[in-house]
């Protein structure tokens, strides 16, 4: 198992044991390169009908392996409900014939210039794991826009790292998920003002749009547009 698919299971595995998600749906990706599996869009939501709802709605995990072009890659997705204003998390850990690759953070799900309760309960403990992170030895900045970068929070992680490196920031992505862990638990203050449904579902379209991140494309290449929709699709909805 490659250092990124390790993490990113481990990290599955824990986020599964803490909110109680069972398996919903499994789906073998294959595309135009070749008729076997590339890679896997596993689906995880909350079992039976619980009194309450839970603040997890589901989590996606997302599989790439193609050994020939050198991709090896892992996301994974947790979205809180529509109404909560819990952040979601992402993790995506990733290793090519070049580098390794990480992309970590809590997505806000208000305005933080304007909610500054919410920054401080959500973002501020992230400051220092975030800052150590980018002084381990081996990690460098991802080549990512402003325009990517304002779909996400400040306090984003999106690196490249040699093996060593990358190795070393499983304890950041542990930090991160610690903290998400704490604020699914305890809440998090009420964004007055806000819609959180509607500014969810518009700020995902712009996440997951290929015309604001670019690797849409190379997936759409890898897998064909019907899967490729399918999976976009998973992670809007």
């Amino acid at each position: 198992m490659s250092l990124p698919e390790a993490l990113s299971e481990r990290t599955l595995s824990r986020l599964l044991a803490a909110t109680g998600l069972s398996p919903s749906s499994h789906l073998d990706l294959t595309g135009p390169m070749s008729p076997a599996p590339v890679g896997a869009l596993r689906v995880f939501r909350p079992a039976g009908a619980p009194a309450q709802p839970a603040v997890v709605e589901k989590v996606v995990a997302v599989s790439l392996v193609v050994p020939p072009i050198g991709l090896d890659s892992h996301m994974i997705f947790a979205f809180t409900r529509p109404e909560s204003a819990v952040p979601h998390f992402t993790l995506d850990s990733v290793a090519s014939s070049e580098y390794h690759a990480m992309h970590l953070d809590l997505i806000p799900r208000a305005e933080l210039a304007v909610h500054l309760g919410y920054l401080d309960v959500c973002f501020l403990p992230l400051t220092e794991p975030l800052e150590a992170a980018w002084k381990i030895d081996g990690v460098s900045p991802a080549a990512i826009g402003p325009r990517q970068r304002a779909m996400m929070s400040p306090w984003m992680v999106v690196c490249r790292a040699t093996e060593d490196a990358f190795e070393k920031l499983g304890t950041t992505v542990e930090v991160y998920l610690d903290h998400w862990f704490s604020l699914v638990e305890k809440g998090v203050p009420d964004p007055d003002g806000t819609d959180l449904a509607a500014r969810d579902t518009a700020n995902r379209a712009n996440l997951f749009s290929p015309e604001v991140d670019p690797v849409w494309h190379q997936v759409t290449r890898l897998l064909g547009p019907e899967q490729s929709d399918l999976v976009r699709g998973e992670l809007l909805a």
